[in-house]
């Protein structure tokens, strides 16, 4: 899959950090793609919420991959590198957030994914329609602070894929996510890095919490998101994305998300 590297946020000025204040404390911004491409890494310091009306967001940062289809939105703290790519024809809706808004219950980590609600969808859709300089005392200052409401209330989403420290470790991971369907297994990248399988086996686990296997499980799963969000058949997904055979690829899908891929979306599998 394909994606993007995008960022919708208010206009820059320099090359990784957004200066300057925002209009309102809470800044709505549509943007369909083409947005403006950011290939490198880049920070801002409001909260970022990014949230797709259709298509998928992936956002990289030091410690993960975080994935949001349109049942869910990326939360960015203030201050966190990151890169944001999205699949072609994804409709995004921004929201950037002054830290001091923000109650400190509230207050999440660095990056996370929640789960989007009916409510918190609606809500999101209609602040990104306000302009940029809202009456804060009036209609748009209300639904702002109802918009923090239901954000700090949203629960999180399990679709975060953790990231090594080591370089080397990185880079395998990273060219697994640019391939998801290769074939290759644990011994081959072992031999890329030098190192044994048991070696390899335990790097994994003690710098991502997950074993090899169930690493590059989740990351097919999440990989294939994008094309099951577009209504691609379960069956080409799954062929795209390593499985042999798609009664396998919906039960590790059912595992890791708790219903089928056609339940999930909404859609006959």
């Amino acid at each position: 899959m394909k994606y993007r590297s995008t960022d919708t946020g208010p206009p820059r000025q320099g090359e990784s950090e957004s200066p300057g204040a925002l209009p309102r404390p809470v800044y709505g911004h549509m943007e369909s793609l083409a947005n403006r491409v950011i290939a490198h890494r880049h920070r801002h310091l409001w909260i970022q919420l990014s949230y797709a009306t259709q298509g998928v967001i992936e956002v990289q940062t030091p410690t993960g991959l975080f994935y949001a289809t349109p049942r869910q939105a990326v939360w960015i703290a203030a201050g966190t590198p990151h890169k944001t790519r999205c699949a072609p024809g994804t409709e995004i809706r921004s929201l950037y957030i002054e830290p001091a808004g923000v109650a400190q219950e509230a207050v999440r980590g660095a990056c996370c994914v929640l789960e989007v609600g009916p409510l918190l969808r609606e809500l999101i859709r209609a602040f990104g329609l306000l302009p940029a300089e809202y009456r804060e005392d009036g209609a748009g200052g209300r639904l702002a602070a109802v918009l923090l409401d239901q954000l700090a209330a949203a629960p999180q989403a399990a679709l975060v894929l953790p990231l090594p420290a080591d370089a080397g470790l990185r880079r395998i991971c990273l060219a697994m996510q640019a391939h998801p369907g290769r074939p290759a297994d644990l011994a081959h990248w072992a031999g890329e890095l030098g190192v044994s399988g048991k070696t390899l086996s335990r790097m994994f686990m003690r710098q991502t919490g997950l074993s090899f296997r169930l690493w590059r499980q989740r990351l097919r799963l999440l990989a294939a998101l994008p094309a099951l969000e577009r209504g691609q058949r379960v069956t080409d997904v799954s062929l795209d994305c390593g499985y042999e055979s798609v009664s396998a690829f919906i039960a590790a899908f059912r595992g890791q998300f708790g219903r089928t891929p056609g339940d999930y979306f909404g859609a006959a599998a």
